[in-house]
């Protein structure tokens, strides 16, 4: 038994010996292929590492060259800096040169002329025994006999010129602004017509003894006119507001039915009351339309008042809408700032709001409420010199004179007395005869053309032209008239003789 224990024994020992080489050969073989992994994974991260190296060094020796011939070309450009400003220095020492040189001469022929003028005093004062200055009067004397044809020669040119350069754009913009602006022009006279549902209620307006038309003249101060007009009463103020506020009382009055002089006197408070909204309403509505905002609460009073006041037959807060309309597409179309000049034409004619009660030109009172309420310098300045009571300074001043004078020249927006248009005409005709060499002056078409007839032995051809422009000159400064005035002077020469 010991002997085959012992056999058992060696037996598994050698299979466990066996078995153990068998492992370790296996252990071996896998060391082997992982050490052949590691081998072959080292060198393809060594391969990919070279690769990079080598693309890194193209990319920095391609930057490197890209660097190298960007400071080349800023180097030359810098040179070629350097280079044109050594030049213009070189240049401008040259000028300089020749600068120091000119004044020099100069200097030198200023000094010869003040020698040579010297002496030709001298000598004029010992040649014709007169002093220096009779001298230099007489000199001038000539010289301006000398220089009234060229002097007349340059006025045609120059009008020419600005008639050429400035006509057919001015033409533009103004006709453009017109027919844009083609608002209705009406008249407005000083008497207010009221409608009578019969003619049984002119008794009642004036009741038993006048005492009810009596108590409505006391109340509104207007004239109330019952004539035999069928159906009509007719209201007589020079005050629109007052005229309003009558004409409202009175349909009031119709619709209740009740006539006394109690109730005449309540419906005068509550009209006068719903007046005054609707003025207002009127200025913020006017502001509203033409795009002008924070405007103060009195500013818009005053300015919905302006509907219930005329000038010279045309309603101004009418006109005012139109000439601010009419500035604001001038100024657009000139590149000018065109919200100043919308309000300053809008405002304008503020002043005749209160003119009735505040002495002075409507244009300074104007100003001084615009300013006192806060509008834009620009504004005020503008309104203050639109009827050039201060003269105009800025672009938006000229445009919202321009914009006035169209709106109130255009056909049928004003109208004037005979009275008052004969005077203004021999105003015109006036000015025109103070000049020396006026025979006698015509205005024709109702003021638009002036015709001077002047002495031809006193008045040459040239100093017709010259005496023409001086004639317009004064027109424009006296600014007795609306529009544009022509003026004609007119010399004629008739040589007369008789056959015997």
């Amino acid at each position: 038994m010991a002997v085959v224990f012992a056999a058992g024994a060696v037996v598994y020992a050698r299979r466990s010996i066996a078995d153990a080489r068998v492992a370790q050969e296996s252990s071996n073989a896998r060391l082997r292929d992982e050490m052949r992994g590691a081998e072959q994974e080292a060198k393809a991260v060594l391969l990919a590492a070279k690769e990079e190296a080598a693309r890194r060094r193209d990319e920095v020796e391609s930057e490197l060259r890209e660097r190298r011939s960007e400071a080349a070309r800023l180097e030359q450009r810098t040179s070629q800096r350097e280079e044109g400003i050594e030049r213009r220095l070189r240049e401008l020492d040259a000028n300089e040169q020749r600068l120091t040189r000119r004044e020099g001469e100069l200097e030198a022929l200023r000094g010869g002329i003040e020698e040579e003028r010297a002496a030709i005093a001298n000598e004029l004062q010992r040649v014709a025994s007169l002093t220096q200055e009779e001298a230099r009067k007489e000199l001038l004397h000539d010289v301006e006999s000398e220089l009234t044809p060229e002097i007349a020669e340059r006025i045609r040119a120059a009008d020419a010129l600005v008639r050429d350069e400035a006509a057919a754009r001015t033409r533009e913009i103004l006709i453009a602004s017109m027919q844009r602006q083609a608002s209705e022009q009406s008249g407005e006279a000083s008497v207010t017509v009221v409608a009578l549902p019969s003619d049984e209620l002119k008794g009642r307006i004036i009741g038993r003894e006048g005492r009810n038309i009596r108590a409505l003249e006391a109340a509104t101060g207007v004239d109330v006119i019952v004539d035999d007009t069928p159906e009509t009463i007719v209201l007589s103020s020079f005050d629109p507001v007052r005229r309003e506020v009558a004409r409202a009382t009175l349909e009031r009055l119709f619709s209740d039915g009740r006539i006394h002089p109690a109730r005449i006197e309540e419906m005068v408070v509550k009209s006068r009351a719903d007046i005054w909204q609707r003025i207002k309403q009127e200025g913020e509505s006017a502001c509203q339309e033409l795009g002008i905002a924070n405007v103060h609460p009195e500013l818009a009073k005053l300015l919905g008042t302006l509907r219930f006041r005329s000038s010279y037959g045309q309603n101004v807060l009418v006109h005012a809408k139109d000439t601010a309309a009419i500035a604001g597409m001038i100024a657009a179309e000139i590149g000018a700032d065109e919200q100043v000049a919308r309000e300053a034409a809008l405002f304008h004619d503020i002043g005749k709001a209160v003119e009735h009660d505040i002495e002075g030109s409507h244009a300074i009172i104007g100003g001084e409420i615009l300013s006192r309420l806060g509008r834009p310098p620009a504004v005020v300045h503008a309104v203050r010199v639109h009827h050039y009571d201060e003269e105009p300074r800025s672009v938006a001043a000229f445009v919202v004179i321009t914009a006035d004078a169209i709106s109130a020249t255009r056909q049928g927006g004003r109208r004037e007395s005979l009275a008052s248009s004969i005077k203004r005409l021999e105003r015109i005709e006036a000015i025109a005869n103070e000049f020396p060499g006026v025979e006698r002056s015509f205005a024709v078409q109702a003021g638009k053309e002036l015709r001077v007839m002047v002495s031809p032995e006193e008045v040459d051809d040239d100093g017709a032209q010259v005496m023409a422009r001086q004639i317009a000159k004064r027109l424009h400064g006296e600014g007795s008239y609306s529009g544009r005035v022509k003026v004609v002077v007119l010399r004629e020469t008739r040589s007369i003789e008789y056959a015997k």
